[in-house]
């Protein structure tokens, strides 16, 4: 059963470690649209394609009268990264724990 346990944490590792990347791309792509980037520079090419697909639905989420003239995903995505960490990384973790 050790081998489950020692599975499972490993999985809670690398769920928390690609979250944690996850949210740092996205902090620094809404920090650099508040200086108009260039469009064809790579880096904001990468960093819109690897954000894009998680803010873009939140987006077509948000009602109509909440869209203030900025753009609030990012923040709802910060909110579901830290609740995805707080949530099911620990649990993750806790499982393994009591499974050893």
């Amino acid at each position: 059963m050790f081998i489950f346990s020692n599975f499972l944490m490993a999985i809670a590792h690398i769920l928390e470690v690609i979250l944690t990347i996850f949210y740092w791309l996205i902090l620094v792509r809404a920090l650099i649209s508040w200086v108009n980037p260039d469009p064809y520079n790579p880096v904001v090419q990468f960093l819109e394609k690897a954000t894009e697909w998680v803010l873009s639905p939140i987006r077509r989420m948000l009602p109509h009268n909440l869209r203030i003239g900025i753009d609030l995903s990012p923040l709802i995505a910060f909110l579901a990264i830290m609740f995805l960490k707080s949530f099911a990384v620990k649990t993750l973790a806790d499982i393994a724990l009591r499974m050893r």
